[in-house]
């Protein structure tokens, strides 16, 4: 099985929801708009096929990449 590929803003949301903040704040911070940062949350879990944005980061942590 090929491993998904995340790129930097992948990691860099996923870093960010690691901390628990609010979506509202990870949009501002990433200068994006909360409905933005909220399909871009669906696409990473999807792409790591995970059902939750709590596993998409505990999938980055387990391969070292957070």
């Amino acid at each position: 099985m090929v491993e998904p590929v995340l790129d930097e803003g992948d990691l860099r949301l996923l870093r960010l929801l690691a901390t628990g903040l609010p979506l509202e704040t990870v949009a501002r911070r990433m200068g994006l708009s909360e409905r933005t940062v909220r399909r871009r949350v669906r696409a990473v879990c999807d792409r790591l096929d995970v059902a939750a944005p709590i596993q998409a980061v505990v999938w980055a942590v387990r391969r070292g990449l957070l």
